[in-house]
């Protein structure tokens, strides 16, 4: 994956805790299918794809680009 051109870049520390996943889950929303997302996280944002799972199942892909430890990055397509 590594032509992917990202509709949305997302820095998930710049967000504040208590809105972060809800606003993750609205990027995504708004991206049409074939479109991409990319996620930087300072953790493994593996609770935010349990959620995709329950909540966006069949919807998605996700692969790590980079997986810590300091730094993780995400690709989140919308199929």
């Amino acid at each position: 994956m590594n032509a992917i051109q990202y509709t949305v870049k997302i820095h998930a520390p710049e967000i504040a805790p208590r809105i972060r996943h809800p606003r993750i889950l609205e990027a995504f929303d708004r991206l049409k299918t074939g479109e991409y997302m990319h996620l930087s996280n300072d953790h493994d944002p593996k609770p935010l794809q349990y959620q995709f799972m329950i909540e966006r199942e069949g919807l998605f892909t996700w692969e790590y680009l980079e997986n810590g430890p300091e730094q993780w990055r995400v690709a989140i397509g919308k199929k």
